[in-house]
């Protein structure tokens, strides 16, 4: 069965993705490093892996092809990837093969500023059209794993 892996600690869109898998009947693992609420239904379940790094290292080791990973973790959207699995951003933007590298390359740029003492910001706050991109784009990529349609 295929599997929405939610990347659950301060996951901004969780009401929005147990929606649209309700919609297509897809089970959810909400992975996070402790205990939070979930909804109690059958197809949505809990993980807690406790530790820096534990939950995304849970993700990276059990998606694959056919499953869908929400997170805005860089490196864990990278090692999705690199197990077939479709990856989207909490605002609803995709990552895929053709961008990660630069998307770690930023990521570790911004890191070396912030270490010097640059002062980077962060990302803008979600907003109204944010989460309907991202509902759109969930829609869209459980549609086409449920069609068993290759990566776009």
């Amino acid at each position: 069965m295929h599997v929405i892996f939610i990347d659950a600690d301060a996951c901004p869109v969780k009401p929005e993705t147990y929606r649209v898998a309700d919609r297509y009947k897809l089970r959810v693992a909400v992975v996070a490093n402790c205990a939070l609420h979930v909804p109690s239904r059958p197809l949505v379940e809990l993980i807690v892996r406790e530790g820096f790094g534990a939950a995304d290292d849970y993700i990276a080791e059990a998606c694959g092809p056919g499953d869908v990973v929400i997170t805005v973790d860089i490196p864990l959207a990278a090692r999705a990837l690199d197990k077939g699995a479709r990856v989207l951003g909490h605002k609803g933007h995709p990552f895929t093969e053709d961008d990660i590298g630069s998307a770690l390359a930023t990521r570790e740029l911004m890191e070396t500023l912030r270490q010097t003492g640059e002062r980077t910001g962060g990302p803008a706050p979600m907003n109204d059209r944010d989460r309907s991109r991202f509902l759109a784009k969930l829609d869209e990529l459980a549609n086409a794993v449920l069609r068993g349609h290759p990566r776009a």
